[in-house]
């Protein structure tokens, strides 16, 4: 990444404003702009998250606004009600509250001497999110946005529940969200109020767990957010980005399908971070990618946008399994339409003595999978080099349905997402199914090259899941995450199906064995000929100088998976040192650790265990100090989900608040 420190219109930063919304709530905001706005006015960029502009994501701030500024447009950061050193409280993720007030927020900016009347979102994740949710809301001078690693429907592909099963990242989220919001706002900025805000935030803090495991199915609570309901409601021109290595990768050829607004974009092999720097790399020149979209869309300069490609894609090579790669060969390819009249829905046939395109014989194979598999899946949403990837995936191929291809004698790339369309019975009126596709190489190795899990209550409905009823055929779709892959001659692709993928799902209450037809199963392959692209290259990737930062205490990562060979239980063992570091021009000094363990026998559903316990600080070298424990845990019986949490606060390591939480939520086909 190209370090840039000097921009066509020289930069103004303002370290903090206000914007007093309509019922008094007054929001943090911190302002870059050409220094000449008010003479000259120019767009706006607006990106309004939770994450805390003082300390929170003023990393990666200082690496993108100041370019946009340089280059002629406001940015303003703004913290939501309720974090950082804004007003009031928050109780929940996109609700209303949080969309009404992104609304006064962009009144607000183009009643501004320096604004010329047109806006721009951007965001990753949460903003990524919000950008959607509130260009839906169809504000006058929203006029493009930039939204990358987001979903479009919150409840079929978020962090709570995918294909209708319980992610364990229901709870990681939850005690990552119970630590952020438990940091106090800088005196600095708020003043002698600062311990009555944070007192007031410690009070009434919830625990998101709690609220999120009481909408099981897709409810009006998921629907709410969820742009998927009604895509025609987004008028601004859209910019949509994702990266393989991510957990959010398929809304991206969703919304290009289904936006009618001007929409183009771009797939990379990134996790969950902004492309300029993300990993693995390679990179691309990100931010003058959003400067040709602002240009075009806020500036109404024909910057050809329109003319790239609708859908531009990094196609992955065949890889070893490892726990992080730095980088990932590959090339890129484009299609101009999606879905693509260029892929092919090949589709094979899962028979007793492998994959093959020609239908074999019916059988029937039982799989009743240890509930270990899956310790090898890797983190849900990996987001920096201390996230955990998928490694070798035999001991998960041990305890799964393998089917095998032949050694392929050519080439094979595909592009999409593919699908098992599988007849099965069940003998428990619950289970869950996961289908992996891996690509195995010669010497044995097994690289995870997607996935996609199904709660089989919910095989016809999200909204309304029905139980099984046990020996009964039924016909299942399974759709597994998108991906851009080559499968080199001489590998074998191999789909695995196993009925556990602990700790991605949550177990079902009974252990499960299913019955597949062979035969009758297919599996279907987006398969995309290799061509020769004529694409524009990506500029190298720049960004504005970092932060003035001090490292106290380096970031590192501990992790073991252990077997008890007394009791059988498999636990993981997690801590991640996010570091300490020293912002030397306001003096913070902020540090954060997360540590998380979870266990399961292979027999025993109901052992599943999980526990969370985050601790926060954030001070100042001299005379300035808080922390914040955090505490998370989840266990099941068969009818009822156990929560509890525990909060403690600490200013200059005296104990200035504590509070619990201990809940016990039915399970309702989950």
């Amino acid at each position: 990444m190209k370090t840039v420190g000097q921009f066509p219109r020289v930069v103004q930063e303002t370290e903090n404003t206000w914007i007093t919304l309509s019922d008094g709530c007054k929001l943090a905001a911190r302002m870059w702009m050409p220094a000449d706005a008010e003479e000259k006015p120019v767009p706006a960029i607006l990106e309004y998250l939770p994450y805390r502009k003082r300390d929170g994501t003023a990393t990666r701030d200082a690496l993108t606004h100041p370019y946009f500024a340089g280059h002629g447009y406001a940015c303003i950061r703004v913290d939501m009600r309720g974090n950082g050193e804004s007003d009031g409280l928050m109780e929940d993720e996109y609700l209303p509250q949080e969309q009404d007030d992104a609304l006064e927020v962009i009144d607000w900016i183009t009643s501004q001497p320096w604004c010329s009347g047109t806006v721009g979102m951007i965001g990753i994740s949460w903003g990524g999110f919000n950008g959607l949710q509130v260009a839906a809301r169809t504000p006058d001078a929203l006029k493009a946005i930039v939204t990358i690693a987001f979903t479009d429907d919150r409840y079929a592909d978020d962090i709570h529940y995918k294909g209708g099963c319980l992610l364990y990242e229901n709870l990681g989220w939850s005690a990552t969200m119970f630590a952020f919001s438990s940091r106090p706002p800088d005196p600095a900025i708020v003043g002698e109020r600062w311990r009555d805000m944070w007192m007031h935030r410690l009070e009434n803090e919830p625990l998101l767990i709690l609220n999120w495991l009481k909408h099981q199915h897709r409810d009006a609570f998921w629907k709410h957010g969820s742009v998927c309901e009604n895509y025609d409601d987004i008028k601004a021109a859209v910019l949509a980005i994702g990266g393989w290595g991510d957990a959010y990768s398929n809304a991206v050829p969703r919304v290009i399908e289904g936006l009618s607004s001007p929409t183009r974009a771009i797939t990379g092999p990134w996790h969950h971070k902004y492309p300029h720097f993300a990993y693995p790399e390679p990179r691309i020149g990100f931010l003058q990618e959003c400067l040709r979209w602002w240009d075009q869309f806020l500036k109404g300069e024909d910057r050809g946008c329109l003319e790239d490609p609708l859908y531009r894609s990094y196609l992955l090579e065949s890889v070893r399994p490892a726990s992080f790669y730095p980088k990932r060969d590959g090339r890129w390819i484009a299609e101009d339409s999606w879905p693509s009249d260029n892929i092919e829905r090949r589709e094979m046939s899962l028979n007793t003595d492998g994959l093959s395109m020609d239908k074999g014989e019916a059988n029937v194979l039982d799989i009743n999978s240890p509930l270990d598999v899956g310790a090898h899946c890797g983190e849900f949403c990996p987001y920096d080099p201390n996230s955990q990837c998928p490694t070798e995936q035999r001991h998960e191929d041990a305890g799964s349905l393998v089917f095998d291809s032949e050694p392929l004698s050519d080439r094979i790339e595909i592009f999409g997402a593919p699908v098992a369309n599988l007849r099965l019975r069940a003998d428990q009126a619950q289970a869950n199914i996961c289908v992996r596709l891996c690509d195995v190489a010669p010497d044995g190795s097994s690289t995870r090259v997607t996935f996609g899990v199904l709660n089989l209550c919910h095989r016809d409905s999200h909204e309304h899941p029905s139980a099984l009823e046990p020996g009964k055929t039924y016909d299942i779709r399974v759709q597994l995450d998108d991906i851009a892959w080559a499968f080199p001659p001489g590998h074998r692709m191999r789909v695995a199906i196993s009925t556990s993928y602990w700790p991605m799902i949550w177990p079902s209450p009974r252990k499960a064995t299913l019955s597949v037809d062979t035969g009758d199963s297919t599996f279907i392959l987006p398969v995309r000929p290799a061509r020769e692209e004529d694409l524009r290259p990506f500029e190298e990737a720049e960004a504005a100088p970092p932060r003035n930062l001090r490292s106290i205490k380096p970031a590192s990562r501990d992790q073991r998976l252990e077997t008890d060979l007394r009791t059988g239980v498999v636990t993981e063992y997690m801590i991640v040192e996010n570091g300490v570091d020293l912002d030397l021009d306001t003096g913070l000094v902020c540090g954060s650790t997360r540590r998380s363990t979870h266990s399961i026998h292979p027999d025993d559903p109901l052992s599943a265990r999980a526990e969370w316990h985050w601790t926060e600080t954030v001070g100042r070298e001299q005379g300035w100090h808080t922390r914040t424990e955090t505490f998370s845990s989840m266990t099941c019986d068969e009818t009822h989900f156990h929560i509890e949490g525990r909060i403690e606060a600490y200013e200059n390591d005296v104990l200035a608040f504590e509070k619990t939480f201990k809940e016990s939520i039915a399970r309702d086909l989950v």
